[in-house]
C-alpha cells in the first residue's frame, strides 16, 4: 500500500536545523504514526502503545534511546516522565540527539513541553489530508505561498493537474488518510460511524470521566449543526438539555482531543466593537456532515448547512497551508459586534495580511465580495482579498479581489 506524502515533512526537516525536538500532535487517524515511520526511517521508532516499551519508559526511559541519535516516541503523553528524560538527554548531548514526540492529546503534550522542553521543542499539529496531498500534487502549496506576493499575477498560480470530484463527494467522504482506500460514500459513512464510536468509547474514557456518553454525543451533534458559526454555549445547553458548565467542559474535551478547533477573531489595533466570541470548526468537514445526519449526496445538496460545511472545508485547507510556514501564519476571522462587517478568514503572516471569503458558488461575482472590499478599504495594509469558490475559474473580480477555486489551495 503506497503511503501518502505529507507537506509537513519539509517543515520538520527545517526545524531540526536549529532545534533538537519536534512535537507533533493531532487527532486519531490523521496519519501521524504512519507518516513518522515511513518518512523518517533513520529514526528509532518507539511506541508507548507497546506494553514492553511502556514499562521500560516508566522505569528507565533514557535506556530506550541509548543506542540511537534520532528517536521517535509515539503516544508520548502516556508517560509524563519521558519529557524530563528527553530534556536531560538533549542537554547532556548538547542538542546532538534529535527527537520527534507524537501524541493525540493536545493539552497533555503542551503542559509537559512548557514544564520540560521550553526552548528546545517546536510544536506542530497534523491535520487530515489537504487536496494536494490526496492527489499527490504539491502545486497547491506553491499556489498558497504565491498568494503572499505583493505583485501577484495569474501566471504565478499553476492549475493543479487533476479533475476534482463534486463538492458533495469531498464533504461526505472527508480527508482522513484511511478513507483514501474506501471507494463508496456509504462505506465512508460507515467508517465515520466507527471513528466516532471508537473516539467516544476509547479516547474519552482514557482521557476523562464522561458521566453520559449520550449527552456528550448530543453536544457533538449540536455543535456540528453550528460549524463555521459563533459558539454560543447557552444555546447548545438549551437545545441539548445539558447544563452549561457541562457543555463548557465537553467543548474543551473536544478541542483537547483534536476533534474541533475554535477560530478566534482578528483584533487589529484600530478596529472597535469587534465580536469576541470564537467560531467553531471540525477538523474534517465530513465529521460535521456525518454528525448532522446527511448520508446521501441528494440530501446534502439541499442542506441549509451546506455553505457552512464548505467553509469548514476551506478552513481545513487554510490551516494545513498556514502550518507550512516557519513561523506559521496565523488564521482568524473578522466580524464587528453589529454583524455588519464580516470576513470568513483573515491570515496574518508577519506584516502581510490576506482576507478570505468562502462562497459555495461556481460563478462568484462582485456582489459576493462586498465584505472583502470593505475589509481591504478599512485595512489598506491587506495585500488582497480572495473569494474561495466551488467553480473552475481563476480571475480578478476587482484589482484587490481574486476569485480562486478551493482546490487551488
Amino acid at each position: 500500500m503506497e503511503i501518502q506524502k505529507r507537506a509537513i515533512k519539509e517543515v520538520i526537516e527545517r526545524i531540526f536545523r536549529d532545534f533538537p525536538v519536534v512535537v507533533l500532535s493531532g487527532a486519531r487517524q490523521v496519519g501521524k504514526s504512519t507518516f513518522l515511520q515511513e518518512e523518517f526511517p533513520g529514526f528509532k521508532y518507539l511506541s508507548m502503545d507497546d506494553y514492553v516499551v511502556l514499562e521500560q519508559a516508566k522505569i528507565d526511559p533514557a535506556s530506550l534511546w541509548k543506542d540511537a541519535d534520532k528517536v521517535i516516541i509515539d503516544e508520548a503523553q502516556k508517560v509524563p516522565e519521558i519529557f524530563s528524560a528527553v530534556k536531560l538527554t538533549v542537554d547532556r548531548t548538547r542538542r546532538k540527539k534529535k527527537f520527534i514526540l507524537s501524541g493525540s492529546s493536545d493539552l497533555l503534550l503542551m503542559k509537559n513541553i512548557t514544564e520540560s522542553l521550553a526552548g528546545r521543542a517546536i510544536y506542530l499539529e497534523m491535520y487530515p489530508l489537504a487536496i494536494g496531498e490526496v492527489t499527490e500534487n504539491f502545486t497547491n502549496f506553491l499556489n498558497f505561498k504565491a498568494l503572499f506576493k505583493k505583485d501577484l499575477e495569474l501566471k504565478h498560480l499553476k492549475k493543479p493537474p487533476f479533475r476534482p470530484k463534486s463538492i458533495e463527494d469531498y464533504l461526505i467522504k472527508g480527508f482522513m488518510p484511511p478513507l483514501l482506500y474506501i471507494q463508496s460514500l456509504q462505506s465512508a459513512i460507515l467508517w465515520w460511524e466507527s471513528y466516532v464510536k471508537t473516539y467516544l468509547e476509547r479516547d474519552l474514557r482514557d482521557f476523562a470521566r464522561i458521566e453520559s456518553l449520550i449527552d456528550f454525543r448530543r453536544v457533538m451533534s449540536s455543535l456540528a449543526f453550528r460549524c463555521a458559526n459563533l459558539v454560543n454555549q447557552t444555546e447548545i445547553a438549551r437545545d441539548t438539555g445539558v447544563s452549561q458548565p457541562t457543555v463548557y467542559r465537553y467543548l474543551n474535551l473536544l478541542e483537547v482531543t483534536g476533534i474541533i478547533r475554535r477560530l478566534f477573531p482578528y483584533f487589529p489595533a484600530r478596529a472597535k466593537r469587534i465580536v469576541k466570541t470564537p467560531k467553531v470548526f471540525f477538523i474534517d468537514p465530513a465529521l460535521a456532515v456525518y454528525l448532522t445526519g446527511y448520508s446521501e449526496k441528494t440530501m446534502l445538496q439541499k442542506a441549509r448547512e451546506k455553505g457552512a460545511f464548505f467553509e469548514n472545508l476551506v478552513f481545513l485547507h487554510l490551516k494545513v497551508n498556514c502550518a507550512l510556514f516557519l513561523p506559521k501564519a496565523e488564521l482568524y476571522f473578522y466580524r464587528d459586534s453589529r454583524g455588519v462587517e464580516e470576513v470568513d478568514f483573515v491570515i496574518e503572516k508577519g506584516t502581510k495580511i490576506l482576507a478570505f471569503e468562502a462562497k459555495l458558488t461556481e460563478s462568484p461575482s462582485l456582489k459576493d465580495v462586498k465584505n472583502l472590499l470593505k475589509f481591504v478599504e478599512k485595512f489598506p495594509e491587506t495585500l488582497r482579498g480572495l473569494i474561495i469558490h466551488a467553480g473552475k475559474d481563476v480571475r480578478w473580480l476587482h484589482s484587490k479581489i481574486l476569485a480562486l477555486p478551493w482546490w487551488y489551495l
